[in-house]
């Protein structure tokens, strides 16, 4: 079957790129409103990098969900492989395509800035390779924390100023908690077919219940976390900008707790949902940020 660009972009789930992008545009963000020397090349240069990461990263998931079992025509979510849309010859070769890229890109910017990345870019590689099997034993919450905000933030700190800058960490937990959301919210949803699968999830372990709970943890406590951050001055009270994505989380909270009464298709497309909150909370941080910076 011959696929059109359109097809394979569709492939990578690009709905979830802000998971990855936002980390990095927060930090430069966050360098810039601190008065830091920020490489702007070097910053674009990691934004498309970890995109590409990002999207070999969500393939050869997708490779593992479906050879596992997890994906199968009666579930939510993802159905590419499921549907014959592609086959797995096909996503495994996108995917090999998509790291070489990023490896590649990688290690220039290695070369152009110094070895530290090289440590941070390894641990990255081999944890997006090694996620299918890290979250099958319920560990992918731990996995996205590293993946989607304390790599990608001490990694993006380095390449643009040449060091890194430990204090932007303080952001690390509101953003990553809610990229967290994101898988959390599928795996609360995916809690059957993951055990007929013979996986472990979080959520699978603790029940939907629980589950729904900490999710909503994840998407609200970001903003009482900012609430610190400003009280205690270690961010600039421009950061309450991000409380204008607050209805969002409270919204997408209540659907994930009112599970019993609106069934599983009322939250079905929470992940995207959840992903689209992070890209919303991020723009307004980095709103703050530069507000901060200019007034």
């Amino acid at each position: 079957m011959k696929h059109t660009f359109k097809d394979w972009l569709l492939a990578t789930r690009p709905w979830s790129f802000p998971a990855s992008s936002m980390p990095v545009l927060v930090t430069v963000a966050w360098s810039w409103s601190r008065g830091y020397d920020v490489n702007w090349l070097f910053a674009l240069w990691a934004l498309v990098n970890i995109i590409f990461v990002h999207a070999a990263g969500n393939v050869w998931s997708d490779i593992a969900d479906y050879q596992s079992g997890v994906d199968a025509p009666d579930t939510f979510g993802v159905r590419t492989l499921v549907d014959g849309q592609f086959t797995v010859a096909e996503f495994r070769k996108l995917s090999l395509c998509l790291n070489t890229i990023a490896i590649i890109g990688g290690l220039l910017l290695v070369g152009l800035t110094g070895l530290t990345l090289l440590y941070i870019g390894v641990a990255g590689i081999l944890l997006s390779l090694f996620y299918p099997r890290l979250k099958y034993a319920a560990l992918g919450d731990l996995v996205i924390i590293f993946c989607y905000a304390l790599l990608p933030m001490t990694g993006t700190s380095f390449i643009i100023s040449g060091a890194i800058h430990w204090e932007v960490l303080w952001l690390a937990v509101p953003v990553g908690l809610i990229t967290v959301g994101i898988l959390h919210a599928n795996n609360v949803r995916d809690i059957e077919t993951d055990q007929r699968a013979g996986i472990h999830t979080f959520p699978l372990l603790t029940g939907r219940r629980f589950g729904a709970w900490l999710y909503a943890f994840e998407v609200i406590f970001p903003y009482l976390w900012l609430v610190a951050l400003m009280i205690f001055r270690l961010e600039p009270w421009w950061l309450g900008m991000a409380f204008l994505s607050m209805p969002v989380a409270v919204r997408n909270a209540r659907t994930m707790l009112d599970y019993q009464r609106g069934g599983k298709s009322s939250y079905s497309n929470l992940d995207e949902k959840t992903a689209q909150l992070q890209l919303l909370f991020s723009f307004l941080l980095i709103i703050g940020l530069a507000l901060s910076k200019l007034l």
